[in-house]
């Protein structure tokens, strides 16, 4: 969000506004198209804490709220109201998967994914899981498809969790969610390491 200025509205003109809006469920952020409003000081770390103005905002039902109205338009990511869109800084995905329930085995296995904000996602062709790996160490980063285009870094504990629970299947090793298999490795990487 180079070049562009600071935004006046605040945290809490956003929040006020999606507080009056009363809606059930998620808004639908993706079909509002209000103007662009500037930046807000707001970053959401790569552990999942929301930051605004340098300091964790440390009230969970609010950031539940703001991540409510979070949208990804490209790479960059939004608040968005009826009224107004501002721009956040996101370090890696706004969400965290902190755990995973798993049912099933086999290719019939499901396994259903919470965020640290209270979003559930049953992996699956809708809710794909992907794994990253940094070109420097190697070291894997996991993600879940949670809503609109949104993601989740799953977090380590849950991860480790998966990779017991993993699979081969046409020369990868990976997870079976939803009738589709999401590949983590080439099995040849892992049978060498």
């Amino acid at each position: 969000m180079m070049g562009q200025k600071p935004v006046t509205p605040s945290a809490e003109g956003i929040a006020a506004s999606v507080k009056a809006s009363k809606s059930r469920g998620l808004p639908p952020v993706e079909r509002w198209d209000p103007p662009f409003c500037g930046d807000l000081d707001m970053r959401i770390a790569r552990d999942g804490t929301w930051f605004y103005l340098g300091t964790p905002i440390g009230r969970p039902e609010l950031v539940r709220l703001f991540s409510s109205i979070l949208r990804k338009d490209g790479d960059a990511y939004f608040l968005v109201t009826p009224v107004e869109k501002v721009g956040i800084t996101v370090d890696d995905a706004p969400f965290v998967a902190v755990d995973f329930e798993v049912s099933g085995s086999g290719t019939g296995q499901e396994l259903v994914f919470e965020t640290h904000v209270g979003d559930v996602a049953r992996a699956g062709p809708d809710h794909p899981i992907r794994v990253e790996r940094d070109a420097e160490t190697g070291e894997p980063s996991p993600y879940v498809l949670v809503r609109r285009n949104l993601e989740a870094l799953i977090d380590r504990k849950s991860f480790y969790r998966l990779v017991e629970i993993g699979a081969h299947h046409e020369g990868w090793f990976g997870l079976w969610s939803g009738g589709a298999f999401f590949p983590v490795i080439p099995s040849q990487e892992l049978d060498a390491a």
